[in-house]
């Protein structure tokens, strides 16, 4: 499981450096994709294969919705290679796409990684508590989910 926040940054190759505390559980290749609120989530290999498989395989081809979302997600797929030091080249289209040019915060959020532009981040932030929620988002979010 993945879990935690770190601030890092893009090297001038387009490398990030994987926490060391998720290069073990990410292994040695990952795939990186375009996420949700413009931000990259990255698999390990298994997890790819068990979202291909049990999500976007099952998705029929005749739904045209259901075409732009495999779309989506496939045509934005990069298998990379974690290397010796633990850095990952992230595709320069991926770096467009979530705004990353220099400083980054990779979230670990349970079978996936999150890489957000340190900017988007920082956007997502309660201006007052400089949380994702205030305390009544998460009071009224555990009630609606069941908690």
């Amino acid at each position: 499981m993945f879990v935690g926040k770190f601030n890092n940054s893009i090297d001038s190759k387009a490398r990030m450096i994987v926490p060391a505390k998720f290069r073990l559980e990410l292994g040695a290749s990952c795939v990186i994709a375009k996420g949700l609120d413009t931000c990259l989530t990255v698999y390990t290999e298994a997890e790819w294969d068990k979202f291909v498989t049990e999500k976007l395989a099952p998705l029929p081809d005749s739904n045209p919705n259901a075409r732009k979302l495999k779309r989506y997600f496939f045509s934005s797929a990069n298998s990379c290679e974690v290397d010796k030091q633990g850095r990952v080249k992230i595709p320069q289209d991926l770096l467009d796409y979530a705004g990353i040019d220099k400083e980054l915060v990779t979230i670990g959020s349970n079978n996936t990684i999150e890489i957000w532009s340190k900017e988007e981040w920082d956007k997502q932030l309660d201006e007052e508590s400089g949380e994702l929620l205030n305390a009544s988002e998460i009071a009224e979010g555990l009630e609606q989910y069941g908690f």
